[in-house]
């Protein structure tokens, strides 16, 4: 066997011990939010070093600020458990039932996936907040992070691993694969015999180089082209702050916005006030021919690929467009189904962008940067699935259950 075969039945294993553990996986998680807290010097230093070499190789500072962890960063960590704790346990529900004509007793009830393949790229908290909702959902993982966050991965998960083993849980429930390299990302794609589903979690790159080459089935999630459009009926003021918002608080997220769209009406008002606040941050605007004549040309004129451009820094795309219809069809053609918001007083044209806009997360007056397990209430989230099977939207401990049919009978046959 290979070494990742030997972590993929260690996973196989452990996950069959976890099924019936509900109130041993709840210590062990506090016992992990715990030890985090107490152990964040320690998660520092290592983060110290992954920031070091990241800014050797010369990754960009948005690159390097999701991979950076601090103090009030592994503090969210610690209380995102512990919301995750108090979630009820999700295996065991009984979601329907009913005798049929034979006298057969029927319930439909939740049961874990069971083993839970994670690839993902710089970010070091997903290392912890994957790790705590597979725990909770009674599944075990096979954790496969990037090599920009690799010293970070290696103490997260040596600290969950003694946190199990405290608890009484076995520590192969959670693994990391330390191999960064390509090979072992395609290894694990190809371990079919172990893993129930794979999640790949990053750039677009990364999500489509696994759907195309897994052998795993697959959850695709993260790839965020999100679009914010301010219709004509807007209030300018909101529609500035929230673009601000959206854009600039932690443009390094798949929840941040890397297009506007302003309706024409109100487009020589609405983009000044916009562009205004947007140069409190520097972001650069890559615009249309319309949104060149109205700012000027220091906007950096837009090609094709700008609309399809998933930026996770600084950059904006911005067009004019005639009509909420456009808006909608720019949005149908470009985006990856993660997270839209329409800015509008107009309650008709609201409920005309919610009907027609097919994406995970539609917003109404509000930032795209809501979409996130823990703002929508979930504990934390494994990712943001952009597709409709099985999960879609951020994916909390419920999306990590399948089902099993459980038939009761006293002799029945056919």
């Amino acid at each position: 066997m290979t070494e990742l075969e030997i972590m993929g039945s260690n996973a196989k294993s452990a996950s069959k011990e976890l099924i019936n553990s509900g109130n041993k996986r709840n210590i062990a998680l506090k016992n992990i939010a715990e030890s985090l807290v107490l152990n964040c010097d320690k998660i520092i230093n290592s983060n110290m070093l992954d920031l070091k070499i990241g800014k050797d190789a010369g990754l960009s500072d948005a690159l390097l600020d999701r991979l950076l962890l601090n103090k009030s960063r592994i503090k969210s960590m610690a209380d995102g458990i512990h919301k995750v704790i108090a979630l009820e346990d999700p295996i065991g529900k009984i979601l329907s039932g009913h005798v049929t004509k034979d006298g057969l007793e029927i319930k439909k009830v939740s049961v874990p996936l069971g083993v839970i393949g994670i690839i993902y790229e710089s970010r070091p908290n997903v290392t912890v907040d994957a790790s705590c909702l597979c725990l909770k959902s009674g599944n075990s993982v096979i954790l496969r992070g990037g090599k920009e966050a690799i010293n970070t991965n290696i103490c997260l998960v040596g600290l969950i691993r003694e946190a199990l083993k405290n608890s009484g849980l076995p520590e192969n429930s959670v693994q990391l694969i330390k191999d960064t390299s390509r090979q072992s990302a395609l290894e694990l794609m190809s371990l079919n015999k172990y893993l129930d589903v794979l999640i790949p979690r990053g750039s677009a790159n990364l999500i489509n180089s696994v759907a195309e080459n897994s052998k795993v089935p697959v959850i695709e999630t993260g790839a965020g082209n999100c679009h914010i459009y301010v219709d004509k009926y807007a209030d300018l003021d909101m529609a500035a702050n929230i673009i601000f918002n959206a854009k600039t608080s932690r443009p390094s997220v798949c929840n941040s916005i890397e297009t506007i769209l302003v309706h024409k009406d109100i487009a020589k008002e609405a983009l000044p006030k916009i562009e205004n606040l947007l140069q409190t941050k520097d972001v650069e605007l890559i615009g249309c021919r319309k949104t060149i004549d109205i700012l000027g040309n220091q906007i950096t004129p837009a090609t094709e690929a700008d609309w399809s451009r998933e930026y996770l820094d600084y950059k904006l795309a911005v067009k004019v467009v005639n009509s909420l219809e456009e808006a909608i069809d720019h949005i149908a053609l470009y985006s990856t189904g993660h997270s839209e918001s329409i800015i509008t007083s107009n309650y008709n044209r609201a409920r005309k962008f919610t009907s027609l806009v097919d994406s995970a997360a539609v917003y109404v007056n509000a930032s795209t940067r809501f979409t996130d397990g823990g703002q929508f209430g979930l504990g934390s989230e494994i990712g943001i699935s952009t597709q409709k099977l099985h999960a879609r939207g951020p994916m909390g401990i419920n999306e990590l259950t399948s089902t099993k049919f459980i038939i009761l009978g006293d002799g029945q046959i056919r």
